[in-house]
């Protein structure tokens, strides 16, 4: 296991809910003290996880906008996984049915 995967000593299998699919995209963020423009290395329907240089704790809320499926698509997530200066882990908030069946159709299965 790389550490990027480890933040609480369970697997993988045992934290995600949800397949994660590799995909790059670009996200802007904003969570009070910290705002900026990253990119997702892979994402689920649970989360993300962005590269980012911009130390953010973990336990921030952060508001994510995205394109997915030439769609402007707004989420709510919180860092739940931290890697100062690399990036982040997201978890999302409950996602609308709208926002859900949009990443169902436009995420590639891995």
């Amino acid at each position: 296991m790389i550490d990027e995967d480890r933040d609480d000593g369970s697997t993988t299998d045992e934290r995600r809910h949800y397949d994660r699919s590799r995909l790059i995209v670009d996200v802007s963020f904003d969570g009070g003290d910290a705002t900026g423009v990253a990119s997702t290395k892979d994402i689920s329907r649970g989360g993300l996880y962005m590269s980012t240089q911009t130390e953010i704790p973990t336990g921030k809320t952060l508001a994510l906008r995205l394109d997915l499926g030439g769609q402007q698509v707004i989420l709510k997530g919180d860092v739940v996984y931290s890697n100062p200066g690399h990036g982040v882990g997201v978890r999302f908030h409950r996602l609308t049915e709208d926002v859900r069946t949009l990443m169902e159709r436009e995420l590639p299965q891995p």
